[in-house]
């Protein structure tokens, strides 16, 4: 009897481990009536739908080829899910034709241990909207798409995929924490007005790692509540560079702590890496603990620059100087070529100077 017991209690853990050791079920979109050439929006909500209601790890597939998707927002999750894009999936080029006009291209919503993955593309189609793109010079401008919004998302990783050509910014990451970027890469024209490759903004635990990041704007801007951001070994240009800001437009914005952009290249961009802040404006806070810190620049406008007078196309006043403290910045290691006689830009706030900067 003794031996039989130890047979038995030698033997459940190893059915624990089968169990455990079952692999994701997977979710292809054609199995839901996605066909090339219409519209794959049903069939993708109809997969998450299914996938992310299933208390196991799911992956739910959009397989090689080319797909047109109008939009989609897709929301939670019980188990890990991945989301893997082996192919091209085409926004509608004409931004009249969006659905929910005041929604983005793709949203997802509340995930927990959530991967997009494949290898595949996401093409904005943005040529014709951009033509259309007057906010420059109109604080009323219609709203467009941004190609991928993520909003609440949790202990995830965004990897080996691209974003091209976005109506407005590629990326948005809004009130998520533990999030990595690898491997991905963002494409667009150096004249592709507001095509920002990722914004952030409250946020925790952001990681953008090993990335190649072409645009319009700022290649990774980062706005209020936003703490403890790792942006390390990823090429940006064209573009205006990595930014924090802009920051102080609105009265309840929050600090920005931990901003560490390490082993970057910047390539033919407007700016390396940049701090801005709006003069005559209400918001009080504080910016701390940035690190720029072994960044090659070729052929940049201006290298490092914190700008507390930012204020693009006289949009606003400079009768009072900003509010915000910045504090605590180290710049290190920055070599290169710049087309202007000036390398290092520092423009602090007369009200509340910079503190601790130092340059080495």
């Amino acid at each position: 009897m003794a031996i039989n017991f130890i047979t038995i209690l030698f033997f459940l853990p190893l059915l624990a481990i089968n169990v455990n050791a079952q692999g994701p079920v997977t979710y292809d979109i054609t199995k839901y009536g996605a066909k090339p050439g219409g519209d794959i929006s049903q069939a993708l909500t109809d997969a998450w739908n299914e996938a992310s209601n299933s208390t196991t790890p799911s992956i739910i597939v959009i397989p090689r080829g080319t797909w047109s998707l109008s939009q989609v927002k897709l929301t939670g999750n019980k188990a890990p899910l991945e989301l893997q894009v082996q192919g091209t999936v085409q926004a509608n080029p004409n931004p009249s034709q969006l659905p929910n006009k005041e929604g983005e291209w793709i949203t997802i919503n509340y995930v927990n241990y959530f991967t997009l993955s494949g290898g595949g593309v996401f093409d904005g189609q943005g040529q014709e909207a951009w033509k259309q793109n007057d906010c420059h010079k109109n604080r009323n401008c219609a709203k467009l798409p941004m190609n991928l919004s993520f909003n609440f998302i949790n202990n995830s990783i965004i990897r080996d995929v691209t974003t091209k050509d976005s109506k407005n910014f590629h990326v948005n990451c809004i009130s998520s924490h533990n999030v990595t970027f690898l491997r991905f890469t963002i494409s667009a024209p150096g004249d592709s007005p507001n095509t920002d490759g990722i914004h952030l903004g409250r946020d925790t635990m952001i990681h953008i790692t090993d990335s190649v990041i072409k645009t319009g704007d700022d290649c990774v801007s980062i706005g209020d509540e936003t703490k403890e951001v790792h942006i390390h070994n990823v090429t940006c240009g064209p573009g205006h560079g990595i930014s924090v800001g802009s920051l102080g437009g609105y009265a309840s914005e929050k600090d920005v702590q931990g901003i560490y952009v390490t082993n970057c290249t910047f390539i033919g961009t407007q700016n390396g890496v940049r701090v801005k802040t709006w003069p005559s404006a209400p918001a009080q806070l504080t910016v701390s603990d940035l690190h720029f810190e072994d960044l090659i620049m070729d052929n940049v406008s201006s290298p490092v620059i914190i700008d507390q007078e930012y204020c693009p196309h006289n949009l606003c006043k400079k009768d009072r100087p900003s509010s915000i403290k910045i504090t605590n910045v180290s710049i290190k290691n920055v070599r290169g070529t710049t087309n202007s006689a000036e390398a290092v830009t520092l423009i602090c706030s007369g009200l509340k100077p910079c503190e601790n900067v130092e340059v080495g």
